[in-house]
């Protein structure tokens, strides 16, 4: 670089750091301002002789990172520096977490080295084992929650400027975003950062989708802004009546959630009808916030028709994050669905700020805040460390993003449970002991079945008993993280203890059959009954399923290995049959090459997803099954690539005409005379596609199909379905 090019950096650096103090959510005192100094001259100092890959000073990425924390999330000059400081320590041997702590202050020295501890455990290991480093990093929130916090905007600059780096490690570290990050920052109520986390997510992990949909928004802009205009319009001079003062905006609905409709209703851009909601935010005084909320709903309801199943009151009960708003779905002009959200500038910084605008309003006197209290139950959700991670995460990852349920205790307690919960997971969130001694439960006063779906207002009473205990039905009924892994623990400790009755009744079985029980053996064992683990063996063995007859068909199995084994050594190889069609073999093992070699290798279609021809796939190693096929948007597919980056293989289909592959669709309509027999012949007659089976159900005028056909790549597929959707009285045709 030259002076000049040196200098102009110096002064964009320079710029950077006024603009940090500048856009402080905040107010900095000197002694503030004079901490925050501090930790960007150290900053500059540790990170002077590195850059970024996309070439750009490595210090314009903890000042980024420190802006997201003080203007975005609002946190103090505390979190501001460790912020700054947040890459120090992992990044130059020249300074210390006791350096921090001399130079700072332990508050800061111990965010800095929670965040340190992260960063190694993701790059010490040569595998992505993403989630164990998820239930660790989870650990650190004991220490201090700002370490997460920091976490997330780290993460999020990281998502912004990741151009520059290779294809493969894009979709890595945009899985692990919507994976893990998203859902953590939507629970920490900071619902801006979650909404840019999952939408950068869907740019790396499907860019076609991503851009098309961009492309879409961006066309239609203009006329949502003439839309919002003309509802503000209708309802401004009655709120002006009231001598109201609040602000309307219109907010457009995230990239990813317009995709998860598309997706989850089978419709297309144009048929999502709510692609924007409409936010009216007012100025009041504490006391009269829940008044005027009610009041601006009853002026929006005047004029507009309301949806009364839509209406969601999160002012009286929050949200368990904090969140509070009023949430309504009106018909508005042009006969168009929709959602207004009504927040006083409080909640609305609550909302958008999260953490920090809750502290910011906390009172002294206020009971336990909800953040407090879920940090307390995650806790003990982490005591259990005997879980599968994946597992741990997968259950705690639906916990996050679960919508809440309200309900009562006998005495009238309201509980915040995630949709869908049971009265075992209401049991376990009163006490672990409550949940363990449960046998029965009582819902409104009915005796109800464990497994039976609470709703909203429902007023729950457990009975219990001494004598009950979980049994393996109850994790069939549980859906909360908490009450799951305590089932498990009462569930593993009784295994264990018919397990450790199981060895000594194998290690004496096994004597009489001559065979030493030792590490040798029970691998064997393992594989010949097809287990996972030597616990399954022993508990197998403790409750009689593998018995005497079984081991002595084991015993004779293995003396005769050695004599097979010598026979396929000296039998003569099959002379090659000239008969073998040449076309045959290609359709069946060429359809896929995988890696930069593009190799050709043995897999299988994942049943998840059902990948066909001209699908954008990608192969998973799994540990029984070899590779395994799944198409680049399945459900699956970001689990996979986050928590296993390294069993990725990339794959991509090569000509495969020879080759049928089946398919599923689903159709709804009008019924009308005929229509069964204009499907068939245009399937069969027309397009020349084999149907392996077809089924329809007519109910008051509508009719469902479901056909199950044979076609030989995608694009076949989409011209079928193209096709259908011209046939007279059918609404919808979408692939399963």
């Amino acid at each position: 670089m030259t002076e000049v090019d040196i200098e102009k950096e110096n002064a964009a650096i320079a710029k950077a750091y006024k603009e940090l103090l500048r856009v402080s959510y905040q107010t900095l005192s000197k002694d503030d301002k004079k901490l925050i100094r501090h930790a960007f001259e150290v900053a500059l100092d540790a990170h002077k002789d590195q850059r970024r890959k996309s070439g750009e000073a490595y210090i314009f990425h903890p000042i980024a990172v420190a802006k997201i924390v003080a203007q975005e999330i609002g946190l103090d000059a505390t979190s501001i520096a460790a912020a700054l400081l947040h890459d120090v320590v992992e990044d130059n041997p020249n300074y210390t977490i006791d350096d921090m702590e001399r130079l700072f202050g332990e508050t800061v020295a111990r965010i800095v080295d929670g965040l340190t501890k992260i960063s190694v455990l993701n790059k010490e290991m040569d595998v992505s084992l993403q989630a164990e480093n998820f239930r660790k990093m989870l650990l650190t929130l004991n220490e201090d929650v700002r370490v997460i916090i920091i976490k997330i905007a780290d993460r999020l600059h990281n998502m912004q400027t990741m151009d520059s780096m290779r294809a493969d490690k894009q979709v890595k570290i945009a899985s692990e975003t919507l994976y893990i990050y998203a859902p953590l920052a939507h629970r920490i109520g900071l619902y801006n950062i979650k909404t840019e986390l999952e939408d950068l997510g869907l740019k790396y992990t499907e860019p076609e989708v991503y851009n098309d949909i961009l492309e879409k928004m961006q066309e239609s802009k203009e006329e949502q802004d003439a839309y919002i205009k003309a509802f503000s319009k209708v309802i401004e001079k009655s709120l002006n009546k009231e001598g109201l003062n609040y602000e309307i905006k219109g907010r457009p609905k995230s990239i990813f959630s317009i995709r998860r409709k598309m997706v989850k209703q089978g419709v297309s851009f144009d048929e999502v009808y709510d692609k924007f909601a409409v936010r009216i935010i007012y100025k009041s005084d504490f006391e009269n916030e829940k008044f005027l909320a009610w009041k601006i709903y009853s002026i929006v309801t005047d004029h507009f028709t309301p949806n009364p199943i839509r209406l969601r009151d999160w002012i009286s009960s929050p949200k368990s994050t904090g969140y509070e708003a009023l949430h309504i779905t009106v018909v508005g002009p042009k006969s168009r669905w929709v959602e207004v959200q009504i927040r006083s500038e409080r909640m609305n910084e609550i909302a958008e700020k999260g953490y920090a605008a809750h502290y910011k309003y906390k009172n002294a006197n206020d009971k336990e805040d909800s953040l407090d209290l879920w940090i307390n139950r995650l806790q003990e959700a982490l005591e259990n460390n005997e879980a599968n991670a994946v597992d741990f995460v997968e259950q705690f990852k639906l916990n996050l993003y679960s919508k809440e349920i309200f309900v009562f205790s006998p005495k009238g307690d309201l509980k915040s449970l995630p949709k869908g919960a049971t009265p075992l997971d209401f049991a376990f969130s009163i006490h672990t002991e409550v949940g363990m001694k449960t046998r029965g439960a009582k819902v409104n006063g009915k005796l109800v079945p464990l497994s039976h779906e609470l709703q909203s207002g429902d007023r729950v009473e457990i009975l219990t008993s001494e004598n009950a205990k979980p049994n393996a039905n109850w994790l069939d009924y549980a859906t909360t993280a908490r009450a799951r892994s305590k089932i498990k623990s009462a569930l593993n400790a009784h295994t264990k203890e018919i397990a450790e009755e199981g060895k000594e009744i194998l290690r004496r079985k096994l004597k009489q059959l001559k065979i030493t029980l030792n590490e040798k053996s029970v691998n064997e064992l393992v594989n010949y009954f097809k287990l996972k683990t030597s616990l399954d063996l022993f508990y197998r063995v403790g409750i009689g399923t593998i018995d005497n007859a079984k081991l002595k068909a084991f015993a004779s199995s293995r003396s005769n290995a050695f004599m097979s084994y010598i026979k396929s050594k000296i039998r003569k190889p099959d002379a090659p049959n000239k008969d073998i069609d040449k076309e045959e073999i290609t359709s069946k093992y060429d359809m896929l090459v995988f890696g930069k070699e593009e190799e050709r290798l043995n897999y299988t279609l994942a049943n998840c997803c059902n990948p066909i021809p001209g699908d954008k796939v990608f192969g998973f190693v799994t540990i029984n099954d070899g590779i395994k096929v799944h198409k680049k948007n399945c459900p699956n597919a970001v689990s996979l690539q986050s928590n296993y980056a390294y069993r990725i293989q990339s794959a991509k289909w090569i000509d495969s005409s020879q080759r049928a592959y089946t398919s599923h669709i689903k159709l709804s309509g009008i019924d009308n005379l005929g229509l069964v027999n204009d499907i068939t012949k245009l399937i069969s007659e027309n397009l020349h596609v084999n149907m392996k089976s077809i089924s329809f159900s007519s109910d008051d005028g509508i009719f469902n199909g479901d056909i199950t056909v044979e076609v030989k790549n995608q694009a076949m597929l989409k011209n079928l379905i193209d096709k259908l959707k011209t046939i007279n009285g059918i609404d919808k045709v979408v692939r399963v």
